[in-house]
């Protein structure tokens, strides 16, 4: 009877063991996206994502960063180092149409995604009437990114 026991227990232990460890990895999931702020869906149709606010945050966003076509990093100069950047107004243009797919869009925090359709872009992003602008090529070689980095003294309040 114990051998009939012990094989029983052997054949369901392992099921179990991976039952639970899915699950932990489902409220794992769960956790990381309860940390992401809502997706936004511009006039144009463009769904974009910003924010970063507070540690958890800004590495969920960080993360999520990866799966969108496009993600947008917003920071001060500040000495030898750099802070982050919030309230930043940002406007995406075709490079060749001229075509706004997103405009004058406030990012939360200091990280921004959006779901770009493949083709190249000019990004604007401004903070304290400064305007940086970069062009990204979505689709070429995997996501794009790009990061705004503002000289010392911007105001990052406005």
């Amino acid at each position: 009877m114990t051998t009939l026991t012990s094989s029983i227990a052997r054949r369901t232990a392992r099921p179990l063991a991976v039952a639970l460890l899915l699950g932990m990895g489902a409220l794992m999931g769960v956790a990381h996206a309860d940390t992401l702020p809502p997706v936004r869906t511009a006039p144009t149709g463009v769904e974009y994502i910003s924010g970063g606010v507070g540690s958890d945050e800004a590495h969920a966003m960080q993360q999520a960063a990866t799966r969108w076509p496009a993600s947008f990093e917003f920071a001060v100069k500040d000495g030898a180092k750099a802070d982050f950047a919030a309230n930043v107004h940002v406007t995406v243009q075709d490079a060749r149409t001229g075509a706004t797919v997103l405009h004058n869009v406030k990012a939360d925090g200091p990280f921004m995604a959006a779901k770009l359709a493949p083709g190249v872009y000019r990004v604007t992003a401004s903070l304290d009437g400064k305007a940086l602008q970069r062009q990204i090529d979505v689709g070429a070689k995997g996501p794009a990114h790009a990061v705004f980095m503002w000289p010392a003294g911007t105001d990052m309040n406005s």
